[in-house]
């Protein structure tokens, strides 16, 4: 069932020319690990979006001497007499920190979907629409804004579920299967996690309702998705039925509430019909004396996504109150020699500078540049050893900060609407395409800047690599002529801006305690 979307993913990136070989989502290989800690004290952190980690009712579990829970205890070993090889490489494929498996899988819907929709025979165009996701153009389009939302969703939900599962598990405190029966092999490291919920369940079932959502199409792949993992928790000796059958109560209820919260966060208003875009850079205009144009060939009618802005951000109240200072006047002497410099650039443009470019850039058909830091994110956390608690609570804070800073880029763009390089430099071009949207500040910049900031609080012996990862990143698009220096420049500032709030609020949440 992988293989299916993997073939038809390597047919889009074959067909897509920007893309490069990293950006092609890869499964980590790792294989299930010895948690580096259990956080038995992980359910009394405080969730993202629900009250407490006892909001969500779970029945009490049946004692392990019960002939119910004996039964169950049967039906596993019943399951692993008769396991198949496929079933074995399941089991080997989803590992004991399987929040990593539904994360890379997200990264692959990106960038499925992570195309523009092209324009009608009469030249018109067609916006993807959730009520006809079949379309044409099929619905979504995941782009930038679209990811890093999908991604906030999914990691929240997670997160907040497990917390529950984690209170659950310590107050019944029912160990797993493998520890109950002798017969019973564990095909992981074992650990002394309790069973009761599972945890792999409510992570299967909060990202298969979530990934659903944002990828309709996919529902019938996810599905099977889940039913693999489902599985391969039951045959890995590490859950009997009831164990994944409260797991899946808890995941419907953190995925119902986010997604109850996704559809009146805004987004449905974020691409705005032609009339206002063409209101919103008048506007601009007329308070600055420029405006950005889109010079993309064949041209589409509205910018992307201008009201993305007005999006509800997740740990601030009023994305204005971090909106960054205007970029420079066109007569100033900062910008006249950024213009030079982007000249020099373009006119002495290195190996090291295109290979940078390339590497980060990210563009149509692959996972964008949030899911970019998901990827590092992800290998830093098998690095490290996290159990699952801990690697939803990174990926959550992590993603409430990459969408956060995305609002708070987009609010910049059309409100300042800057124009792009190739648009005031004669003769000027990229090596790296011509976004469809105005320039400052650079998202790229406001993106990894806001991963490497969460990411070096959770992680802070790591703190200068990904620092010095996000101002590469932010170069990058100058190198490439999409951006400004001071796009790059004060967009990782203000990345770093926003990212403290969310870091704020996780240092509210328990887990440092």
């Amino acid at each position: 069932m992988r293989n299916n979307i993997y073939f038809t993913l390597l047919v889009v990136l074959a067909m897509t020319t920007i893309s490069c070989e990293k950006d092609t989502p890869q499964y980590l290989p790792y294989e299930g690990y010895t948690y580096s800690e259990l956080n038995t004290n992980g359910g009394d952190w405080v969730p993202v979006l629900q009250d407490s980690g006892s909001s969500i009712d779970v029945p009490v579990p049946s004692s392990t001497n019960s002939q119910d829970y004996l039964n169950e205890l049967e039906d596993v070993k019943e399951a692993m007499a008769d396991i198949t090889s496929d079933q074995k490489k399941a089991i080997r494929y989803w590992t004991n920190n399987p929040a990593i498996r539904w994360n890379e899988i997200a990264l692959e819907l990106i960038a499925k979907y992570n195309l523009i929709p092209g324009p009608n025979a009469d030249g018109s165009y067609t916006l993807p629409n959730p009520a006809n996701p079949e379309g044409p153009p099929a619905f979504p389009f995941a782009h930038p804004p679209y990811a890093c939302r999908a991604l906030a969703y999914m990691s929240v939900a997670q997160f907040d579920g497990l917390i529950s599962a984690w209170h659950y598990k310590y107050e019944y405190n029912r160990p797993a299967p493998f520890q109950q029966d002798e017969d019973i092999d564990y095909a992981y490291e074992e650990n002394q996690i309790p069973s009761y919920p599972s945890d792999g369940a409510v992570i299967a079932r909060a990202s298969k309702n979530i990934l659903t959502a944002m990828f309709p199409l996919e529902e019938e792949y996810l599905q099977q998705v889940e039913e693999e993992h489902l599985e391969s928790l039951l045959l890995s000796g590490g859950n009997v039925m009831s164990d994944i059958t409260a797991g899946l109560e808890i995941g419907n209820a953190v995925s119902e509430t986010a997604l109850t919260r996704a559809s009146n966060d805004g987004m449905k208003n974020a691409q705005t019909p032609k009339a206002v875009s063409d209101s919103i850079k008048q506007a601009a205009y007329e308070r600055f004396g420029w405006a950005w144009d889109n010079l993309e060939i064949p041209e589409r009618p509205v910018g992307l996504t201008p009201f993305f802005s007005k999006v509800n951000m997740w740990s601030i109240d009023d994305v204005e109150s971090v909106r960054p200072i205007a970029p420079p006047q066109l007569d100033s002497q900062e910008f006249l020699n950024d213009v030079e410099l982007l000249k020099d650039y373009a006119r002495n443009m290195t190996d090291e500078k295109r290979r940078i470019a390339n590497f980060w850039q990210d563009g149509l058909g692959t996972y964008t540049p949030p899911g970019h830091w998901n990827r590092i994110a992800n290998e830093i956390i098998v690095e490290e050893k996290l159990n699952p608690l801990q690697t939803t609570r990174t990926l959550a804070y992590m993603n409430m900060a990459i969408m956060d800073s995305g609002i708070s880029c987009w609010d910049a763009k059309y409100y300042y609407h800057y124009p792009r390089p190739i648009q005031l430099i004669e003769g000027f071009e990229t090596i790296a395409g011509t976004p469809n949207f105005p320039s400052y500040t650079s998202g790229h910049s406001v993106f990894s800047a806001a991963a490497s900031e969460v990411l070096s609080y959770i992680f802070p012996e790591k703190a200068p690599t990904l620092r010095a990862w996000a101002e590469e990143a932010a170069v990058s698009r100058v190198y490439g002529g999409i951006h400004w220096s001071f796009d790059a420049t004060v967009g990782t500032d203000q990345g770093r801006e926003v990212a403290q709030y969310t870091i704020d609020r996780a240092k509210a949440d328990g887990a440092d305690q």
